[in-house]
Parts: C-alpha cells; structure tokens; sequence
C-alpha cells in the first residue's frame, strides 16, 4: 500500500501554555533548566524545551515543546541516542520526530550526553554538553531560513559527527562510571 499526500498550511491557536522562566544565556545551563524556559541575549529570545530520550514515548516530550509554540523562534534539543547500560535502553532517535519538529517550525539541536552517574548497572543523571549546546544555539542566532531547512542540514551535514560525538562520549562514560554499555556497533550501524 502506497499513500501519498500533500500538507497545505498549518494554523493553530495556543490553549494552557505555561509560562515559561526566563534565563539569560550567560547563566544557561541546559542541565539546570526547566524542561522549557526562555533563553535570552541583548538581541535575541528563544524558546527552548529539551528532551530526556529520544524516543517519544518514554519522556512524552510534546508538551515541553507545545509550551514553547507561543514564541517566534524554538528550539529543541533531543539527544540523538541514549544508552542506559548494556541492561538498559537504548534509544535512537527516529526520522519522524525531526519531520514533526520542522512541521512545527521547531529548530532542533541534535544533541549528545557527555556525563551520567552510576546507578547499580545502568547510568543515569545523564547530561547534556552544554558548550556543544550554546554553538548550536549561537549558530541558529544567525541563521535565517527555516527551521526546516536547518534540521535538514543538520542531518545531512551534521549527523554523522554527533553520531561520532556520541560514541566518544559514551566511551568516556563507561571508562568513568565502570558501566557496560551496549556495543558501539549499533550506534556504527545508526551512522551508516
């Protein structure tokens, strides 16, 4: 079965969006941020939510986002893969939700933890790179197409170094917290 469609002009008014905190990017720290807040220069304000995991069942991820729809521009970080020990999860994220977030006008920062605590034979607490993180959100500062247009170039420009990031990362974690973690394989096949 074959089903083809076309997506013509997308309208929404906003219902029960929370107020969000605002937080001058000097102090920011997307491990110290609310699930979504605001983030402002002397120039620029984002609306910025993040992602636990990125898989959107795990973390229901759509109101941290929805909460953020009010402003001109979003950002989203989503990590692109998260380990939680080779007896945990791993999850990778999936075209879909990069599609929906450009639907949604939603830049997305495809983004990588770079620290985790132990917690028996999993990590948990994991965080995010936030220096990895405020590039990201200095570049969109000067970029001026679509969000579309910058998630596409994320992926086809940008995924497979994260990808590189992410394993090196991983890597240091389990060295750091003597936490097993799933075979890098599989983050080499996601890659490709």
């Amino acid at each position: 079965m074959n089903i083809t469609g076309r997506i013509k002009g997308i309208t929404y008014r906003f219902f029960l969006v929370e107020s969000l905190q605002e937080i001058r990017i000097a102090e920011f720290d997307i491990s110290n941020t609310p699930p979504a807040c605001i983030i402002k220069d002397d120039t620029h304000t984002f609306a910025v939510s993040k992602w636990v995991s990125p898989k959107r069942t795990r973390s229901y991820p759509f109101e941290r986002v929805y909460n953020t729809l009010a402003y001109p521009k979003r950002v989203t970080v989503i990590p692109v893969i998260k380990d939680e020990g080779a007896v945990g999860d791993r999850d990778f994220i999936q075209w879909d939700t990069i599609s929906l977030m450009s639907l949604l006008d939603v830049f997305v920062v495809l983004a990588y933890y770079d620290k985790a605590k132990k917690k028996g034979e999993k990590i948990t607490s994991q965080q995010f790179d936030n220096e990895y993180i405020l590039t990201k959100i200095r570049e969109i500062k000067q970029y001026h197409s679509s969000a579309l247009h910058w998630n596409l170039k994320e992926l086809k420009v940008n995924l497979e170094s994260i990808a590189e990031k992410v394993q090196a990362a991983y890597n240091k974690i389990e060295k750091e917290t003597g936490v097993k973690l799933h075979s890098s394989n599989g983050i080499a096949k996601f890659k490709d």
